[in-house]
């Protein structure tokens, strides 16, 4: 579980950002942007958007600039040139930029990649706030040994987890009896399991609620982002599989709750905007002004929450049967998830077989004796690896 960080001094944090011009990367910028007395730059981490690095980086005065495309030094070089932002490009650079001193690192890099730099930053006994979910997903007991060891904090950014990460009473943590995310339901709630086979990438990419990156918007619209972040929750906070469960909230107003044995139920309550989970992770024990219009519960108007149809949306399920399984189940079901979506992009399979996909890959995971534990990274590199190659050996086999 991650640690307490009550007594944390945060009059000033100086802040790197791994997936700077991302979704969560941009959001957090936007705080920055509103408090720059209290959060000065130290670096920025982006993939191939060097235009907006850059730009990004020359505003809020950063040390350092870095992409992860080797091949785009140059062009970063110039683009920051009299500036003073160093300029740095390559997979080591963005572990070393992960690795440099500051008080908070933003994990927002998007996918398996952003694992590595976010253990580094760990390791250095840095605050994280967590928004990359393949860090728990994939090694969730590694990156919380490797974290708590080295005495980082952990604070989690998705807005469900945020949710909790305010309404879990650690001092109380044997008396909660459940902890419920909720999920918007996507664009496809409503739809039949005859239906979802028809759907488009165009349609998926349409969430009703939230702005997102493409990844994450189609896990949205399959429910298996809700069920990732079941096994995030498990890693995060004091509770057994059993304790974890979802509904379906489409106004995606309340964003968990935290259910105690005297039948108290904690839940946190905003807009459907990610400069609030974001401001809460950057200030917190503290609190900072976030960009955000107020929660007007009248002009909502009404809540209302479904329970989750497991036949056309078995993702979560499946997540939960991974999480019991344990060792490299998971990792192996988020591999074989972000190679599914990425064809189902492509348009090489349909919207229903990105879930058939996964659980298939699971199936031959079990059959190839490949659900041992995880002890080092060497091995979770080794289950990413072979679940990317069994769900493109079942995607082409998948293809019409």
């Amino acid at each position: 579980m991650l640690q307490s960080i009550e007594n944390v001094d945060v009059a000033q944090r100086r802040l790197t950002i791994l997936g700077s011009t991302g979704s969560i990367g941009q959001s957090t910028i936007d705080i920055v942007r509103h408090h720059r007395e209290q959060f000065p730059v130290e670096a920025l981490v982006a993939n191939t958007n060097i235009k907006q690095l850059a730009a990004d980086a020359r505003a809020l005065g950063a040390s350092i600039a870095v992409t992860a495309d080797e091949s785009r030094y140059d062009e970063l070089k110039d683009l920051l040139a009299g500036s003073g932002v160093e300029a740095a490009a390559g997979q080591q650079a963005v572990i070393d930029a992960a690795s440099r001193p500051a008080d908070m690192v933003m994990a927002a890099i998007v996918g398996a990649g952003g694992l590595q730099p976010t253990l580094a930053a760990a390791s250095q006994g840095t605050t994280i706030a967590l928004a990359n979910k393949e860090c728990l997903v994939c090694a969730g007991e590694l990156f919380i040994r490797d974290a708590n060891g080295a005495g980082a904090s952990v604070i989690p950014v998705d807005s469900e987890h945020s949710a909790i990460f305010q309404c879990f009473e650690a001092r109380n943590a044997a008396q909660v009896h459940k902890v419920t995310l909720t999920a918007s339901g996507g664009p496809f709630r409503a739809r039949s399991l005859s239906q979802l086979q028809e759907v488009s990438p165009e349609e998926a990419l349409k969430h009703p609620n939230w702005s997102m990156g493409p990844k994450v918007t189609i896990d949205s619209a399959t429910l298996m982002n809700k069920g990732l972040e079941l096994i995030e929750a498990y890693h995060l906070f004091p509770v057994s599989v059993d304790q974890l469960g979802a509904v379906i909230h489409p106004q995606s107003i309340v964003h968990s709750m935290v259910s105690y044995v005297d039948g108290s139920v904690l839940a946190q309550l905003g807009v459907p905007d990610m400069r609030t989970p974001i401001a809460c992770a950057m200030a917190w024990p503290g609190r900072v002004h976030s960009p955000v219009e107020s929660l007007d519960l009248v002009a909502v108007g009404q809540l209302t929450f479904e329970a989750i149809d497991s036949k056309r949306f078995p993702a979560i399920d499946m997540c939960l049967g991974a999480l019991r399984c344990g060792g490299s189940a998971t990792a192996i079901l988020n591999a074989a998830n972000e190679i599914a979506v990425a064809e189902f992009l492509s348009q090489s399979i349909g919207f229903v077989a990105i879930t058939t996909l996964v659980e298939c890959a699971l199936s031959r995971a079990e059959r190839d004796n490949m659900l041992g534990a995880l002890g080092s990274l060497e091995d979770v590199w080794e289950a990413d690896a072979y679940g990317r190659r069994i769900a493109v050996e079942l995607a082409r086999e998948m293809r019409p």
